[in-house]
């Protein structure tokens, strides 16, 4: 039996390297910081270690993780003009 595997689309990957990186919410950042943010995240974990640390985010703090992805996709959404999704 083969598993389905979901290929993230690059808003997700956007987004969950936002979430794992060091950038806050209370930062208030700019497009500029939110981008190199982004870069940086991936540059250092790549995008499967983004969403694995997403996971263990999830998994460890599930009060505060949901709170952090919900910033981060709409942010990554004002950074990269990306649609919100549902």
């Amino acid at each position: 039996m083969w598993l389905a595997a979901k290929h993230p689309s690059s808003y997700d990957s956007d987004a969950d390297a936002l979430f794992v990186s060091a950038l806050q919410r209370s930062d208030a950042p700019s497009i500029g910081q939110i981008r190199h943010a982004i870069a940086a995240a991936v540059g250092a974990f790549g995008y499967v270690g983004c969403a694995e640390r997403v996971a263990q985010e999830f998994g460890d703090h599930p009060e505060t993780a949901a709170a952090r992805m919900r910033w981060a996709r709409a942010v990554a959404d004002q950074a990269f003009g990306h649609p919100m999704a549902a």
